[in-house]
């Protein structure tokens, strides 16, 4: 919930498409009775999931972001239209459950096998100091490859999509190859739920 005592005074709006509006705000705060101006960059909300195998292993995608210009890992992820298939009155409103199994599908070519479950786990602020994102968290557990394969969208560049173990991740992110906020965000708390499984303990000699 949020804190009471925010209050926008004004506001000057500088662009809008349909992914990202830019605003400046002028907002009184609950400690400052002045007014501050900061440039507020509002984007819609998104799921992002982490697909757990029958074996405990997590699925990667390897995308190419146009922003850094690399190719980076990821877990799958999408953003959340505030009304679903909106023009086309034929279309319904999604759930945000069925946003992220959805992505699942488009992006990895997964889905939750028989006797799944998709276990929300939250939500964060991607960059709080400029922008009102969140994420939504979500561990889809155990899923299996669909017959039909990706169903990706001709604006995304998946190069790859891949099972990892646990401890190939933890690797690539003691050694800065798994570099993308949202991946790291929802590790962070699937290790901190106790929801990934324990490292097995290595063998030694007697």
């Amino acid at each position: 919930m949020k804190e009471s005592g925010w209050k926008i005074i004004s506001s000057e709006h500088h662009f809008a498409n349909a992914h990202v509006e830019v605003v400046t705000d002028h907002v009184q705060t609950p400690t400052r009775s002045d007014p501050r101006a900061w440039t507020i960059v509002h984007r819609k909300a998104a799921v992002i999931i982490a697909p757990m195998t029958h074996d405990s292993k997590i699925v990667l995608i390897h995308q190419e972001r146009i922003p850094i210009r690399e190719a980076i890992w990821e877990m799958p992820s999408g953003q959340i239209d505030a009304v679903a298939g909106v023009g086309d009155p034929g279309s319904q409103s999604e759930t945000i459950e069925e946003v992220a199994l959805r992505e699942l599908r488009e992006e990895a070519g997964y889905e939750l096998a028989k006797g799944g479950e998709l276990i929300q786990l939250g939500h964060y602020f991607t960059s709080a100091g400029f922008t009102d994102e969140r994420g939504y968290f979500f561990l889809a557990r155990p899923v299996q490859s669909c017959g039909e394969g990706p169903a990706r969208d001709d604006g995304e560049s998946i190069l790859d999509c891949r099972e990892f173990t646990v401890e190939e991740i933890r690797r690539m992110i003691a050694e800065n190859e798994i570099r993308d906020a949202n991946t790291l965000s929802l590790w962070a708390r699937l290790l901190a739920s106790g929801l990934l499984p324990t490292e097995k303990p290595a063998n030694h000699a007697s």
